[in-house]
């Protein structure tokens, strides 16, 4: 407040200048600042850079109705015109099971949620989309800074075909899996991970490639775990995981992340949650579905709990913001106070 340089406050509006145009287009002025002052005019708000940009192409790691790259890019894995899916037999005989089915008198879930994804399956569906990604990318812009021969992660440096084998998804959950458990990062860091990459593969215009994959996964990891976790791992200590990085790669690997990113870190909670729901969708379509367990007894009293809480949550709210009282709502109809449930949640 009171900041003559703040995007948000003006001083006094200068005398206009000369017309600069004779165009039939709006006339142009030029503003005369004092020497040593800068014209803050021409600022651009955060919320005008998020969404879409000027070809009207929407930025999926932005905007929550534009759809996901990788769940694009998976369905281009086609073999003779059909998707490849697994019968019912393949799945049993590979010892994988039938999938559970809930009946009148059991209920099977799993334990992942939106806002607490199960952070073994969701490293898994990460894993493949940066899988699918790779293997349908559509051509090979590069970077010198996450090319893998130029900064090795190794001391043995790079094979000489480093760049022409896709790796598979199981080489590169082993890697992800590896920092995650190493750094013990969260489940939503993964997905938060997953929004930077792609973010990054449209800002920068570059592919992930065999030769790249390793660095750009690392960088995403890297950042998603400062902005995400309230302990942030440090890079020295990504440096006790990777032994033979140095602090100095590292801290020039995230600078550049951010730079390609024009330090747009932030992730609406829409665009996260459009994440979770098209790995699961991902998971699925790829027989990696979530493992589920019969509904328990205790289990259901805890999500009773937890509903009740946000029931009498928005019901308060109501009641102050002066809204029309829901007859369906126990004790909103009356004058006593809204009711209150007593619930430990772990």
């Amino acid at each position: 407040m009171g900041n003559s340089n703040s995007c948000c406050s003006f001083g006094s509006p200068s005398p206009p200048a000369r017309k600069t145009t004779k165009s039939k287009d709006p006339p142009v002025f030029e503003e005369h600042l004092p020497e040593g002052e800068l014209s803050t005019n021409n600022l651009q708000h955060i919320s005008e850079r998020e969404g879409g940009d000027d070809d009207g192409n929407l930025d999926p790691s932005c905007d929550p109705s534009a759809a996901t790259l990788f769940l694009e890019r998976s369905k281009q894995s086609t073999e003779n015109g059909m998707t490849r899916k697994k019968s019912s037999h393949q799945i049993a005989s590979q010892g994988g099971g039938l999938k559970k089915s809930s009946s009148c008198s059991t209920i099977y879930l799993d334990d992942s949620t939106v806002s607490q994804p199960n952070l073994k399956n969701t490293v898994k569906c990460v894993s493949l989309a940066i899988y699918y990604h790779i293997k349908n990318r559509q051509s090979e812009r590069r970077l010198d800074i996450f090319d893998e021969r130029l900064h090795p992660l190794t001391r043995d440096g790079v094979a000489e075909d480093y760049d022409r084998h896709n790796p598979e998804h199981r080489q590169i959950y082993k890697f992800v899996r590896t920092l995650f458990n190493a750094a013990q990062l969260t489940a939503e860091c993964a997905i938060i991970t997953l929004v930077y990459l792609e973010r990054l593969l449209t800002y920068a215009e570059l592919d992930i490639s065999p030769c790249n994959w390793k660095r750009i996964v690392l960088g995403a990891i890297l950042l998603a775990s400062k902005v995400w976790d309230d302990q942030a791992v440090w890079n020295v200590d990504y440096c006790q995981i990777l032994k033979d990085i140095t602090v100095e790669d590292m801290n020039e690997l995230e600078r550049q992340f951010l730079e390609m990113l024009q330090f747009n870190i932030n992730v609406p909670s829409s665009v996260y949650a459009k994440y979770y729901f098209d790995l699961r969708s991902l998971a699925e379509a790829n027989d990696l579905s979530f493992p589920t367990e019969p509904l328990s007894k205790e289990r259901a009293q805890k999500l009773e709990a937890m509903s009740r809480v946000m029931q009498d949550k928005y019901a308060a709210e109501a009641l102050r913001n002066g809204m029309k009282k829901w007859s369906s709502l126990d004790n909103i109809g009356c004058d006593s106070a809204p009711r209150r449930s007593v619930a430990i949640l772990s």
